[in-house]
Formats: C-alpha cells, structure tokens, sequence
C-alpha cells in the first residue's frame, strides 16, 4: 500500500437498541435525535468526512426508515468525484436471513469491496458521541503492518470487570497480547505507562481488504461462531499475531480543549443518553459543538430562528443554560438547564426544567415538565405535569429509568389526569425530587386516561402568538 491508502468506510447502523426504549420504538437507535438538530449518526458520519474519508456505506436494517430518510436528506455528495454516503439495507445477498451479527452485516456487503477494491476498510458504529479523527488511526495502522487495528478508550482498572480488556504488548504498547473479556483478576492488565488504567475497545476497526475478506468468509460458514466484531473477528487476529491497537488519548482533532480531548460516551441506556444531553449544556462544556474546526454535520431546516415573548415580570419568556434550536418559541414560559429541538413551543407560565424536548414538542400553560424526555410531536396539556412524581408517571404507563429520568414516547397527549397514591406512598406524592426506582411502567388506574396519540400538528395557541404549522 501507498503512503495514501484507499479507503472504504462501513458504519453500522443496524442496532436495534432495545436498552433504549421508547425512543427506539419507531426508529433505528442511530436515528435517535440528540443535541437539538443532530441524530446520533452524524458523529461518526462528521468523524468520518473530516477525516478526509469521502465513499462511504451505512449498513441498516431495524426500523431503518427515518435513518434512511436523514441520510438521503441530509448527506449527499458530490458525483464530480464520485463521492457518496449511501444506506445499504439487509438484502440476503448471501443466504435467506437477515444479518446474524456485526461481522455478518459486513459479510453480506462484500460485493461492495469487490466493486470500491479499497486497500483499507475502516469500520465504525454509528451510536457514540465522540470527536476522532481516523485518518490518525489508519496511518498507525499501515506504519505497524498490523492485518487489523482496533481503537481503545482508556479506561480505570477497577472496571476491567465490566468491559472487553485489551491486553497490549509490554514491549510494544501499539500491539494487542491478548484480548480478556471482563476479567475478575486485573493482574498484568494495567498499560506500561499508567498501569492503574487498560484500553476498552471502542468499536472502531480498520482492516487489510484482503484479510478482512478472508476471515469474514470463513466466519460464515463456522456453526459455532455469533458472528460477531468483538466476540469473533478480532480474537482471530490476535491469536494471529497481526493486531494492533491505536489508543484513542493520542488521537488529536483540530479545535480541541483539554476539557473534551479524550470525550467518548456510550448512549446505550435512557441514562446516559439523558446525561450526554446535559454534558452539551454547560459554560465550560465537556463535549463542545462549538468547534468549527472539526464540526459537527448535519442538515439545516428552513425554521425561522426561534423566538422568546412576553417580558412581564410575572409572564416572563426566557431559557437559561440552555440548548434552543431553530423554530422554537418560548413564549412566556420558564425553561433551565434543558435542550429543546426544532419547532419546540413553551407556553406561558409553564416550567422546564433540566429535560429533553425533541422536535415538535407543545408543552401547555402552567404545564411543568422536570427531568424527562419527551420524544417528537409530545403534548403536555394545560397544568400537566411529567417527572414530578413518578409514580404518577409510571401509573400513565411513562417509562422512568434507573437514574428518575420520565420518558414520554413519540406523539403521545399527556393529559391532567387524577392519581390516587397508595397509602404508602401517600406522604411523598408530592415530592418532585423522587428518585426514581426500578424502570417500567403499569396500567393506569380505572376511569384515567394516561395518554392518546396525536397527530403530531397539535399544540395550544398563546394569545394571539405565532402558531407552529
């Protein structure tokens, strides 16, 4: 190979994320919105352009419709160098089942390689909020002669337990030993130049074309295999002797702080999907979109700016610590320490606090909505309240995590509805700080409406205020 390689990116973006409920109800998890204006695709997407990285596939398969739809609309190139970022669906080319796991996703896709021949194949997932630039990682890896590469996070040895473990080679730390799947003892698994940390594997691989074609063609046809990236490809390679291993810390984008160099956050759960949210929110921010050197892409909608009314003392329109896309109006409403999507509406005297509101989102007069998520085209009528108790929250068949974050899914009225507690609830009711316990939800009490679905276009005029169509 050449100083500069051919190279053929594959994101996969075929995961079901079922850990993401409901968001994940009517859309692939790297559909889900994020930030405001993004889909959690578009940071690796981003990562991958920036790097310089122009012919790329994205493999789908779960609900992929509205992942399809954001790519088609939003990440076209240019045919002048044919150029592309193309959705590739499951399409049994290699046997009458859909993809049996990530190395058989990559499998079925082979005819793409035979058509791109590319010298290198970068393979990433399509669900993590980072900032990397590959083209680091892929010099690495033709510089070592490794067949493949894998890209680690460093991570506290106490949590070896909870992760895949790569065990770098002591002489020569850009080498995988052995690869430990959470290992009970740590002893020897520290790295050479901080041996109280280890690298978890990120899931980002780049391969030699030729044998990554040959593994992957003898994957398929084990009985034995899951037919898995982690669980099976790359503890080939290393029982091979020919992987290597490129540690994220050293990776260097353009624009970076020290606050948010080495960023990488797993959106896997509600939990910290909520709290990669908020780490957006801050004045010193641990993950910044603000880096015009490395951005961030996405499409642009043809909303009008958003707009904040109403400045009485007592009326007062205003969002503080805060994300506010286009097409929103605070219209005499409270919102703090939140994030709110395009064509969100805030109605007068009506709090948000500390939450989530995708697109479309109409919370009413006097509503309160405090650390919840309300996913695209939710209603909260007039005095309605989410996250004030959730008790009340699960009684109307919301979902509430782990961490006392309600969910409210997609298209759903939240309406003022009466909640009886139980006697031994009773003496906490009305405490909003409730943390949540167990996640789940049950049926709501007789004769109460917990919520019906809408048709997304509703919302409650403000006197005479802009209405959103």
């Amino acid at each position: 190979m050449g100083a500069k390689p051919r190279v053929l990116a594959i994101v996969l973006a075929g995961g079901e994320g079922k850990r993401l409920m409901p968001l994940t109800q009517d859309r692939a998890k790297p559909a889900v919105p994020f930030g405001g204006i993004y889909r959690l695709i578009d940071f690796s997407l981003s990562n991958i352009v920036n790097s310089g990285y122009l012919k790329i596939i994205v493999l789908t398969q779960y609900k992929s419709h509205s992942l399809d739809r954001h790519i088609a609309r939003n990440w076209r190139m240019s045919n002048l160098f044919e150029n592309y970022v193309a959705p590739v669906p499951a399409q049994q080319r290699r046997g009458d089942h859909w993809y049996l796991g990530s190395a058989d996703a990559v499998y079925q896709s082979l005819n793409i390689l035979d058509d791109e021949r590319p010298d290198v194949v970068l393979i990433t997932g399509a669900d993590n909020i980072y900032r990397m630039d590959f083209s680091q990682m892929v010099d690495q890896h033709v510089e070592t002669g490794a067949e493949l590469t894998i890209a680690g996070i460093r991570q506290p040895l106490e949590l070896a337990s909870a992760f895949g473990v790569i065990d770098v080679n002591k002489t020569d730390p850009r080498r995988v030993a052995a690869f430990v799947e959470k290992p009970q003892d740590t002893s020897g698994l520290g790295l050479p130049d901080s041996p109280n940390e280890f690298l978890a594997s990120m899931g980002n691989y780049v391969f030699n074309t030729d044998a990554l074609y040959k593994v992957l063609s003898d994957d398929a046809v084990d009985p034995s295999s899951k037919h898995d990236m982690g669980g099976n490809i790359v503890p080939f390679f290393v029982g091979q002797d020919t992987c290597g291993v490129y540690d994220f810390t050293f990776n260097n984008v353009p624009g970076h702080s020290d606050r948010d160099r080495d960023y990488w956050r797993d959106v896997g759960t509600i939990d910290a999907y909520y709290e990669a949210n908020m780490d957006l929110i801050s004045v010193n921010p641990v993950f910044n979109l603000y880096n015009d050197r490395w951005p961030l892409l996405t499409g642009h909608s043809n909303l009008a700016p958003a707009k904040f009314v109403y400045g009485h003392h007592e009326r007062l329109g205003h969002a503080l610590d805060s994300i506010v896309s286009p097409g929103v109006i605070v219209s005499g409403g409270e919102v703090i320490g939140s994030v709110l999507s395009p064509g969100v509406r805030v109605n007068s005297w009506s709090t948000v606090r500390e939450s989530v509101l995708l697109d479309g989102v109409s919370v009413g007069r006097n509503a309160t909505v405090v650390r919840a998520i309300l996913d695209k085209y939710v209603v909260v009528e007039e005095g309605a309240q989410v996250g004030v108790n959730h008790e009340h929250d699960r009684a109307r068949g919301f979902h509430v995590s782990e961490g006392g974050i309600t969910v409210v899914p997609k298209g759903a009225r939240v309406k003022v509805t009466l909640y009886v507690p139980t006697p031994a609830e009773a003496p906490d009711a009305s405490d909003a700080s409730d943390a949540a316990g167990a996640s789940g939800s049950a049926g709501a009490p007789a004769g109460s409406e917990a919520f019906e679905i809408s048709d997304g276009f509703g919302g409650a005029e403000d006197d005479g205020a802009t209405t959103l169509v």
